[in-house]
């Protein structure tokens, strides 16, 4: 398999990093979050070149070969909606200009997957993923490490 970048997007965006290693057939895991909220000096628009730039960032560390999201297709408020948007937008086009392939996955999918419900609430995800020796330090990094799990598995059984 090749490195694969899972991203739970949002104003607190979750990610993990599957990186094979050379040597065997094991690899490493990376995840973490990154807070991407605006301050009150800066315009709506620098959210998402601070996002872009952390993702030339991971890129250029590790060399990401594709690129999975978690899909939402409902927000509980119009500005989350929008913020969801223009994170969606800035992912698209960054993958599109490095001609990476890129796939949103349903929220559902992806908590049916780790905790056998499709309507887990954001604890069941967390103790999911501690239940298989993660240490998620919240919710957005447990939802893309589940996300990053569920493709793992997926690209197991295509082989």
């Amino acid at each position: 398999m090749t490195k694969i970048l899972a991203l739970d997007l949002g104003t607190n965006t979750g990610w993990a990093l599957f990186q094979p290693n050379e040597s065997n057939d094991g690899y490493q895991v990376f995840s973490g979050t990154i807070n991407l909220k605006n301050d009150r000096f800066q315009g709506g628009g620098m959210r998402f070149l601070r996002f872009r730039n952390w993702l030339d960032d991971i890129n250029y560390q590790k060399d990401v070969s594709s690129v999975y999201f978690e899909e939402v297709r409902r927000h509980i408020g119009t500005d989350a909606a929008h913020v969801y948007g223009g994170f969606l937008a800035t992912l698209t086009s960054w993958c599109e200009d490095r001609k990476l392939p890129y796939q949103g996955v349903p929220v559902s999918h992806i908590k049916l997957h780790a905790t056998g419900k499709g309507n887990a609430s954001k604890q069941e995800v967390i103790k999911a993923m501690e239940t298989i020796g993660y240490q998620p330090k919240d919710d957005n990094e447990a939802d893309a490490l589940a996300l990053l799990e569920l493709i793992i598995k997926q690209n197991k059984k295509g082989k």
